[in-house]
């Protein structure tokens, strides 16, 4: 008897716990900087580090905290920067050439299978997990997960890996136009 009653009092206090810690969660939660998620929605998700900072997100964080300036990203480019200096209304910068070039196509990274050695050196360069295989095994590059950041090729020590002009996507999607539009500014954009 005593120990059921022990249960129920174990059980009691474990609910009474878990909805304080639920109560706590809510009422003290720590939101984000929206600016952050604004500035990192501008940005093209490439991970590729060429802004010196390790990832999209991290150079979000460095821009809204005044660290870093909003020329820094050579896949978002010109574009990019114009985006970011409307959106933080600041002066719009020319690209920074020390961060490399904009390229003017999309460009993604292709594995030479005959010479691939099955290092997986480029399988830990990848930030987006774009290549597959398995040590001593040869690998290749899941083309739609690819940014073209090029990070893969300094890793590889036998230069098997070639940058090839991104392909057209198989199906391409349009939206249907309005029958009629009520701006002209929505004229405009068609």
């Amino acid at each position: 008897m005593s120990s059921l009653f022990n249960l129920l009092i174990i059980s009691l206090l474990s609910l009474f716990f878990g909805l304080l810690v639920m109560w706590v969660s809510k009422r003290f939660k720590v939101q984000g900087n929206p600016i952050v998620e604004q500035i990192n929605a501008l940005l093209p998700q490439t991970q590729c580090g060429q802004c010196t900072y390790p990832g999209c997100k991290p150079y979000a964080q460095a821009i809204a905290d005044g660290q870093a300036p909003i020329n820094q990203c050579p896949p978002g480019g010109e574009e990019g920067v114009k985006k970011l200096a409307e959106l933080l209304d600041v002066e719009v910068l020319e690209l920074n050439p020390e961060n490399g070039e904009q390229k003017t196509i999309d460009m993604v990274v292709e594995v030479v299978e005959e010479d691939c050695i099955g290092c997986t050196k480029c399988i830990q360069a990848c930030p987006v997990d774009a290549i597959i295989g398995a040590a001593k095994q040869m690998h290749t590059v899941l083309i739609d997960a690819c940014t073209g950041c090029d990070l893969c090729i300094p890793a590889c020590p036998v230069d098997c890996i070639i940058t090839v002009p991104a392909p057209l996507p198989k199906n391409i999607y349009r939206l249907n136009k309005p029958a009629l539009f009520n701006t002209i500014a929505e004229a405009q954009q068609w």
